[in-house]
């Protein structure tokens, strides 16, 4: 039999080894959503250790998703070129390092460092981890081991902020980070000893000046986005730095047209798979991944809940991703993917529309059965995304399809938290004119929405003089109403996108099938 040139020289390793290669990732994937909602529950008391402005600490999220999201597609063309074993080792032990970093930080401005270093090493290990996966996984095989691998997200999701709330209330919000060191340091070691080395036998030099142009446009145009509740949407700042990320973006694609190995082949775009695959990866920012940080900062600050409490009470919007992605996996052998991720995004629409109705200081029933409602939706898509996004491109480009869909995924959500934080605090500002009685100024309502929208009532209220607690709880909780009402038309409106790009064809393809209607590996 001949061998592809594309196709890598090393014999399939063993069932056991397989086994243990996907342990290793799902290890490393594992830190992912540790790192994201242990810092989110973290935030206040974050904030009152190390102080800081509203904005200030909204990058303590935003650095780790910034760096996470402009990193993937290099990490990707490095993990073809260069391997994805070396590239996987070197993510998780700088992930490692990076969250010791992040323990020690002195400052905010010191933490929101350590945390683009550990956006920065995520994204080597995500990427290089699921193109090892696509390497030695085929078929039904594959859609079951990212399935797991989707599992174990679900997993940090949902324990992330019961550890996190019980960390921080015992031993201080510097041990979240240590824990996620642990399970780092255990992948990285796993990996060392288990995977193979793999990649892409013509892949060319990586395409750095592509890579500095798309995170140049990310960048400006997410920094754009946090600096709205503090310059309005027409301030001239922001207008600016979209105008200078729209010529990084347009940069971006004239570099990507004139090369010939480009770190995003755009051509792929043309293909109604590919393009739905995309809209699939940002889907769950809105209708999930902001809720994330929303729902820790309301539980806390305005529903009145402790760290282990609030942990606890998150645990609703996650357990779901424990076993649904392993049940959306099996509904897929017999129905298109595409329809068992729109039904998903549906459902989660329906548990938009019920959050809305629960205003804070109501009985708390309604508020979880709601948020278990919004995590099983999530659940379908979360269990194929990953599968599809490697399955309709040829394998040995999988470094590239991981890398692009976790680009399009964890960009989606860094835009999203920016957008909806800045939304949320322009929604409560409007609100606040409403009840202000005493004609404060536009700076001091503008202060007072940030603050409340961190759920720091204390502070917002120092701001506006004559209005008291119960009116600014009230004042959120129609601005949350109103948020949630958004949330679930954006869901609805990618859900029928997901249906119509994707709602036709396999969970996986046949890889000779796939080359034919891609461009050629060469």
């Amino acid at each position: 039999m001949g061998t592809n040139l594309c196709e890598t020289e090393v014999a399939p390793p063993r069932t056991l080894e397989k086994r243990l290669i996907l342990g290793a990732v799902c290890l490393a994937a594992l830190s992912m959503p540790l790192s994201f909602t242990g810092p989110a529950l973290a935030l206040p008391a974050i904030a009152g250790r190390l102080g800081g402005s509203p904005l200030a600490l909204a990058w303590v999220t935003n650095a780790f998703m910034l760096a996470f999201g402009s990193c993937l597609l290099v990490a990707g063309t490095l993990a073809d070129r260069y391997g994805r074993k070396r590239v996987f080792l070197f993510g998780t032990l700088g992930f490692a390092l990076a969250s010791i970093l992040a323990a020690l930080a002195p400052s905010l401005l010191a933490l929101d460092l350590a945390r683009a270093l550990q956006g920065m090493a995520g994204a080597a290990a995500l990427s290089a981890g699921a193109a090892a996966l696509a390497q030695e996984f085929e078929g039904h095989a594959r859609t079951r081991s990212f399935s797991l691998l989707g599992t174990t997200f679900g997993v940090g999701l949902a324990f992330g902020p019961v550890l996190a709330g019980a960390l921080v209330e015992h031993s201080g919000w510097r041990a979240v980070f240590a824990i996620v060191t642990a399970v780092s340091a255990m992948a990285s070691v796993l990996g060392a000893v288990c995977m193979r080395e793999t990649r892409d036998p013509l892949a060319a030099s990586v395409d750095w000046p592509g890579a500095a142009a798309f995170t140049c446009a990310l960048a400006l145009l997410t920094y754009a986005v946090l600096r709205v509740p503090d310059g309005g949407w027409t301030g001239g700042a922001v207008l600016g730095l979209v105008a200078a990320s729209a010529v990084a973006a347009t940069a971006f694609v004239l570099i990507e047209l004139r090369s010939a190995r480009p770190m995003l082949e755009l051509a792929l775009l043309r293909y109604p798979r590919f393009a739905g695959v995309q809209f699939l990866a940002a889907a769950p920012a809105y209708s999930y991944v902001v809720l994330l940080v929303l729902l820790p900062i309301r539980l806390i600050g305005i529903e009145g809940f402790d760290s282990v409490a609030a942990g606890r009470m998150m645990f609703a919007l996650s357990a779901p991703m424990l076993v649904v992605p392993t049940i959306a996996a099996w509904l897929a052998r017999t129905i298109a993917p595409g329809i068992v991720a729109g039904v998903g995004l549906l459902l989660c629409a329906c548990g938009h529309v019920w959050l809305a109705q629960c205003a804070p200081g109501q009985s708390v029933g309604n508020l979880l059965m709601a948020m278990s409602l919004i995590g099983t939706g999530v659940g379908l898509p979360w269990g194929l995304m990953d599968a599809l996004a490697v399955s309709v491109v040829p394998k040995e480009r999988a470094g590239m399809a991981a890398g692009i869909f976790n680009t399009t995924r964890v960009a989606g959500e860094g835009i999203a938290l920016a957008v909806v934080a800045a939304l949320f605090a322009g929604l409560i500002e409007s609100g606040l004119h409403g009840v202000s009685q005493q004609g404060a100024s536009e700076a001091a309502l503008e202060h007072a929405a940030n603050r409340l929208s961190m759920g720091d009532v204390p502070a917002a209220s120092a701001w506006i003089r004559g209005i008291g607690s119960r009116e600014l709880i009230h004042v959120y909780g129609v601005a949350f109403h109103s948020l949630l009402d958004v949330l679930a038309a954006i869901t609805v409106f990618s859900a029928l996108l997901v249906f119509g790009f994707l709602g036709r064809g396999h969970a996986h393809e046949d890889p000779q099938r796939t080359k034919s209607r891609m461009p050629a590996c060469n």
